[in-house]
């Protein structure tokens, strides 16, 4: 059980285009959400896909791969870690954000 970690593992197409932010410090940050589908038949027999989105950021090498090759709609393997924040917004309330902070991407192809 000691080589249990927080790991994620997804497969799933972008639903927007790369934000790609360079900081003061040089450092590059990718941001993009992606989708994850999951099908399944009700008891009516009817094929059902329920759609999951997620928040993905990536750091330094990863970033520069996806502001390179990586585009809205294609579908990539996407690894890393979970991670969950929180920050107060400009009206002064809490929000909390959750997501994957990918540390390895695989690139599958263009949708469709």
């Amino acid at each position: 059980m000691s080589t249990l970690r927080n790991k994620v593992q997804l497969i799933g197409n972008l639903g927007t285009q790369p934000e790609i932010i360079t900081l003061e410090s040089g450092k590059i940050l990718a941001k993009f959400t992606m989708a994850t589908n999951e099908n399944y038949k009700n008891s009516n027999n009817e094929k059902i896909t329920e759609t999951q989105w997620h928040n993905i950021v990536a750091w330094g090498n990863t970033a520069q791969i996806i502001e390179q090759y990586v585009n809205k709609g294609e579908e990539i393997v996407v690894e890393g870690k979970l991670t969950s924040r929180s920050y107060d917004d400009k009206d002064g309330n809490k929000r909390y954000v959750t997501e994957v902070v990918a540390n390895e991407i695989l690139m599958l192809g263009k949708k469709g």
